[in-house]
């Protein structure tokens, strides 16, 4: 085993969520070539005295499901995973990468459907456990970032290889600063969005929630958002891609959404409830050894510099209220063009921070 393996599954055991002996840990296995980081995870949680244990998920799998389901199945709520959330005081999402094109022949509801029922299986994660999500690096993931095995595994590796305790101080003091603010605009390429931020709080992404991990978030004033954005990089939910997505809402109201590609599956998405076509997220990435885009959110929401919205459910956490099935997080980069200010003071341009100076 590469012993950068073992490195990461004591900082996820110890620093990330702090396993305590007794406690109950799921292991999500996604994709058999999580096995080496998911053996490295199960042995440190024995050695700190906890019962871990695992379960293997597949989009493989989950193919056969959306090509030869009916609608009963595929609306089904997995009964085993949701016990399990019930089950486990702590929750360990470890997942690998698949072909982004394997679903490209099902039909858009269908698998909008059946994203509804992962949906709730994600809301009794973060209702009932303390969770941490990691994107494995492997072959199929290299070549959706458009980059060989090696180069996309030393980015990850430097990207949780941070002086935690450090970083964190310094992301929770922005967010000490961000939490006086009352209104929040996005300006940029095809993009000009304005919300009310007042009254919410910012969460810090600092390791205890993703890993690699890197971003301050928090949750608009929904009924307050007007304006339009545009997103250069493609949505991906549930295996499809949306390029070019294009969002406006007027007064706290979707009015228009399009997509150059998979557009009635977007469509389909934004219809799951009364909430998925709101923002329940808006966030900004801090992580400095994340720079590439690798099509995938898990990594690309850290891209320091870049900010991400995410369509559906806010974290009460950040004193959010929008509840949806759905929390769907879609990246726009701002590092060349496009800033982000709160209360008209800039915040985030360039790819650079200028919240120390406040």
């Amino acid at each position: 085993m590469d012993p950068r393996w073992r490195q990461l599954a004591a900082v996820l055991a110890e620093y990330s969520l702090n396993v305590v002996p007794g406690e109950r840990v799921m292991i999500a296995m996604g994709e058999v070539e999580t096995l080496p980081l998911t053996h490295a995870l199960y042995e440190a949680c024995i050695r700190r005295g906890a019962y871990p244990q695992v379960q293997f998920l597949s989009e493989t799998l989950r193919h056969s499901l959306l090509r030869y389901g009916n609608d009963d199945q595929l609306g089904w709520i997995p009964a085993v995973e949701a016990y399990g959330m019930e089950w486990a005081d702590v929750y360990y999402g470890l997942r690998g990468a698949y072909n982004l094109h394997i679903h490209d022949e099902i039909d858009a509801g269908r698998l909008a459907r059946n994203q509804a029922a992962m949906g709730h299986i994600s809301t009794l994660r973060w209702q009932n456990t303390r969770w941490c999500l990691v994107r494995v690096p492997n072959a199929a993931f290299a070549f959706q970032a458009g980059v060989d095995l090696e180069s996309l595994e030393e980015m990850f590796f430097a990207g949780w290889l941070l002086d935690w305790e450090a970083v964190s101080r310094r992301w929770r003091r922005w967010a000490e600063t961000l939490v006086k603010g009352r209104s929040g605009r996005l300006v940029g390429k095809g993009t000009d969005l304005s919300f009310s931020i007042a009254g919410r709080r910012w969460m810090v992404g600092d390791g205890t929630f993703n890993m690699p991990d890197g971003e301050l978030a928090t949750a608009p004033v929904t009924e307050t958002l007007h304006g339009h954005v545009t997103f250069e990089w493609p949505g991906v939910l549930g295996g499809r891609l949306m390029e070019q997505i294009h969002l406006r809402w007027e007064q706290g109201q979707l009015v228009h959404a399009s997509a150059s590609t998979n557009e009635p599956f977007l469509h389909k998405i934004l219809a799951t409830d009364p909430g998925a076509s709101l923002l329940g997220e808006f966030a900004m990435g801090t992580n400095p050894q994340i720079d590439r885009c690798c099509r995938d959110i898990l990594i690309d929401e850290k891209i320091g510099g870049t900010v991400h919205m995410a369509l559906g459910r806010a974290y009460p956490a950040c004193g959010g209220d929008n509840r949806s099935a759905i929390h769907w997080d879609i990246v726009k980069d701002i590092r060349s063009e496009g800033a982000v200010f709160v209360d008209d003071r800039v915040v985030l341009e360039g790819g650079h921070f200028f919240l120390d100076d406040w």
